[in-house]
C-alpha cells in the first residue's frame, strides 16, 4: 500500500509542473492566482500522501498548515485584485 502512496506523491509532484506552466502563461492574473492555489493544494496533498508514504505523522501537520495558508493567501490576493490595486 505504501508503493500507491509514493507513486500518488510523484504524480502530485507532475501536476504542480504542469502548472507551472500555467502559472507562467497565465492571460489573466486571475488565471495565474487560481494556478497559484492549485499548485499550493497539490503541493498539500504531495505531503499528505509523502506522510503516509513515509509513516511519518509530522507531516501531516505541515500539509494541514500549508492547505489553510494557500486558502487564506488566495483570499488575501483576490481582496487585492478585486480593489484594483494590481
Amino acid at each position: 500500500m505504501t508503493t500507491v502512496f509514493g507513486v500518488g506523491c510523484l504524480a502530485e509532484t507532475l501536476i504542480v509542473f504542469v502548472l507551472l506552466v500555467r502559472l507562467v502563461a497565465g492571460p489573466t492574473v486571475s488565471d495565474r492566482i487560481v494556478a497559484l492555489n492549485t499548485i499550493s493544494t497539490q503541493a498539500a496533498l504531495a505531503v499528505l500522501c509523502f506522510s503516509v508514504y513515509a509513516d511519518r505523522s509530522i507531516y501531516l501537520d505541515v500539509a494541514l498548515w500549508l492547505a489553510s495558508f494557500s486558502y487564506l493567501g488566495t483570499i488575501v490576493w483576490s481582496r487585492y485584485l478585486e480593489r484594483g490595486l494590481l
